[in-house]
């Protein structure tokens, strides 16, 4: 498997992503809920999502994943579906294909995955890549 797209700006997602997963609230389904925490918790991610200056690390990934092409953001899905287990690195093909079917909101899909920058991480090793040491695009 060669990547079009280079490890450095998929370290760079990856980046982007912790800094956005890290203003995002840890919860626990199991933990019990009450209707005054779920309504905070609301107003928190209405923030996030309606006020680009509480997130600027959300701004700054959907800027980069829009530019890449269509071919480059199959990837960046594809290696987050095999770094969660979804596919196997031998299955990369599928992968690929699974994520083509994602590229029209490619950007919403990786936002809406709770663990995609550990998940892109655990994709590049099945290649044996790493963002260590890669210094990446600011």
């Amino acid at each position: 498997m060669e990547l079009t797209i280079a490890v450095e700006i998929v370290c760079r997602i990856v980046q982007r992503a912790r800094e956005f997963e890290a203003l995002i609230p840890d919860t626990d389904p199991d933990d019990a809920s009450d209707p005054v925490d779920d309504d905070q918790l609301d107003e928190i991610e209405d923030d996030l999502d309606e006020d680009g200056n509480e997130n600027p690390a959300e701004i700054e990934l959907r800027a980069i994943v829009d530019d890449l092409a269509e071919d480059e953001q199959a990837e960046v899905i594809a290696l987050a579906m095999v770094g969660r287990g979804t596919f196997e690195a031998d299955e990369w093909a599928d992968a690929l294909d699974a994520a083509t079917e994602e590229i029209d909101s490619a950007a919403d899909w990786m936002l809406g995955q709770p663990t995609f920058s550990t998940d892109l991480e655990a994709g590049l090793a099945a290649f044996d890549l790493s963002c260590d040491g890669v210094g990446t695009l600011v």
